[in-house]
C-alpha cells in the first residue's frame, strides 16, 4: 500500500480552507450543499504495438462535492477517487483522460496520490477542487485554489485554451479537470469583464515549475463576443484573440493564438461551425470545426516527436498533427435514446477517428452509454525499441465502451 504522499504545506493548505468552514454559521450562509457523481467503465481495447494484446479493463470513479460557506469567502470542494483493473502488462484505453483524472498540466500542490498500484490495478484519488471565493464588491470577486478556468471559444479543437483543454475524443466531460490559481475578475458592466489569472505548475522539462500570467478582456459588440488574452504560458509569450456570434441559423466561433516556445514563434487557431435543427420532429445537431497548429507536425515522420515535445507534456495541445478536422453528429431517436458519432480526421497524412455511440437517459439522474473507436490509416510499428507512427489516428486500436453514470 503506496503512502497518498500529500505534502505538509498541501496538508496546511487543506486545513485552512476547510476548518472555516466546519464553524457556526449564519442561516443565509447555510445554503451549502452536498452532491456526487459516480462512474463505472467497463472497456475492450484491440491489440497495438502500445496497447500490448488486446484486453478488457474496469474503470471506477467517485466524485464528491462541496461547497458552502468558510468564513468571509464561499468554498468549493470535489475530492475523488479512481480505481482500474486492467490485465497485467497492458495499458487499457487511453482515450479517457478526464475519465481517468489525468494530464492538467502538471499541478503546483500535490493533492493527489497512488494508494494502491499493483498488477493489474490502479487506485488514485485527487482534490479536484479547493477554491475559495471572495467577493470584492459589486463589480469584482477573487477565486484563489484549485479551480476550473476556461478560455475555449471553440467547443471540440481550442488551441487558445491555456489552462486544461478537453481531449477532444473524450466522451466524460462532466467535469472539467481544476488547476493551482488565483483569478481576479472585474464586471465592467453587463457585457465587459477583465481577468487576471495566475497559475504556478510543475510542467516543465522534467517537472520543472512554471508560472502562467494572463490578462484577458471579453465585451460584445452588435451581437458578438469577442476578447483577447496575453501574457505568459508555462514562462513563454502567449497571446489570443477570439469571437462568438452567429450567420443566420449557425453559430460561428473562432479562436487564435500566438505563442512563443522552444524559441521559435507558433500560430496555431481554430474556426468552427453548429447549429441545432429539427429534423422529422427529432432534434438534429452538426458541429464542424478546422484547427491549424504550427505546433503539430507536418508529417507523420515527425508526430513522434511532437508527441514527447515540451508543448504536448505541459498539456497545450489536444492533436499531434498540423491540420486537423472534426466532425460530430447527434441525434435525438426517442425523449430517452440519442445516438451520436465524432469523426476527428488528419487532413496531413487522412487518418480518421470515428466515434459512434448510444446515449439512454435511464432516470433524470442515471445514464447509459454504448461506443466505440476506431483508428482508420496507417498503423504504428517498433523499430527495434523506437516507436513509429505511421498516421496520427490510424495507430489507435479498435475500443468498444459501456458506462454508466449516476449523480446524486
Amino acid at each position: 500500500m503506496r503512502s497518498p504522499g500529500i505534502r505538509p504545506a498541501a496538508r496546511l493548505l487543506l486545513a485552512t480552507a476547510l476548518l472555516p468552514g466546519l464553524q457556526p454559521v449564519s442561516g443565509a450562509a447555510q445554503q451549502s450543499g452536498v452532491s456526487g457523481y459516480y462512474l463505472n467503465l467497463w472497456t475492450h481495447v484491440g491489440s497495438s504495438p502500445f496497447s500490448g494484446p488486446s484486453n478488457g479493463s474496469a474503470f471506477q470513479r467517485m466524485r464528491l462535492m462541496w461547497d458552502g460557506s468558510a468564513g468571509p469567502a464561499l468554498l468549493d470542494l470535489a475530492y475523488e477517487h479512481a480505481l482500474t483493473f486492467r490485465k497485467p502488462g497492458t495499458l487499457g484505453a487511453q482515450l479517457f483522460t478526464a475519465a481517468t483524472g489525468s494530464g492538467s498540466g502538471g499541478d503546483w500542490l500535490s493533492l493527489h496520490g497512488e494508494i494502491d498500484a499493483g498488477e493489474g490495478v490502479l487506485w488514485r484519488h485527487r482534490i479536484d477542487r479547493l477554491s475559495l471565493h471572495f467577493d470584492l464588491g459589486p463589480n469584482a470577486d477573487l477565486v484563489v485554489g484549485r479551480q476550473p478556468i476556461s478560455w475555449a471559444t471553440t467547443l471540440v479543437l481550442t488551441p487558445a485554451d491555456p489552462f486544461s483543454p478537453f481531449d477532444p475524443a473524450d466522451p466524460f466531460r462532466e467535469y472539467r479537470i481544476g488547476v493551482d490559481a488565483a483569478r481576479l475578475r472585474y464586471y465592467a458592466g453587463a457585457f465587459t469583464q477583465f481577468e487576471l489569472v495566475a497559475r504556478p505548475a510543475l510542467a516543465g522539462p522534467g517537472g520543472k515549475r512554471t508560472l502562467s500570467l494572463l490578462a484577458r478582456g471579453t465585451t460584445n459588440y452588435r451581437g458578438w463576443d469577442l476578447g483577447a488574452w496575453t501574457g505568459t504560458v508555462h514562462d513563454t509569450f502567449g497571446a489570443a484573440a477570439f469571437l462568438t456570434g452567429s450567420v443566420g441559423l449557425w453559430a460561428v466561433r473562432t479562436e487564435v493564438v500566438m505563442r512563443r516556445i522552444d524559441d521559435r514563434n507558433a500560430l496555431r487557431g481554430s474556426v468552427g461551425l453548429d447549429r441545432t435543427f429539427s429534423l422529422d420532429g427529432r432534434e438534429m445537431y452538426v458541429l464542424v470545426e478546422y484547427q491549424h497548429d504550427q505546433l503539430g507536425a507536418p508529417s507523420p515522420n515527425q508526430l513522434v516527436s511532437v508527441a514527447t515535445s515540451r508543448a504536448f507534456a505541459q498539456g497545450e495541445m489536444q492533436a499531434l498533427g498540423r491540420d486537423v478536422g472534426a466532425l460530430q453528429l447527434s441525434c435525438q431517436l426517442h425523449p430517452l435514446l440519442s445516438a451520436s458519432n465524432l469523426v476527428l480526421a488528419s487532413l496531413r497524412d487522412g487518418s480518421l477517428l470515428l466515434g459512434p455511440g448510444l446515449g439512454y437517459s435511464a432516470t433524470e439522474s442515471v445514464g447509459v452509454r454504448l461506443g466505440a473507436f476506431l483508428g482508420v490509416g496507417e498503423g504504428a510499428t517498433l523499430e527495434g525499441l523506437t516507436p513509429r507512427l505511421g498516421s496520427e489516428f490510424g495507430a489507435i486500436p479498435r475500443v468498444v465502451f459501456l458506462s454508466t453514470n449516476f449523480f446524486f
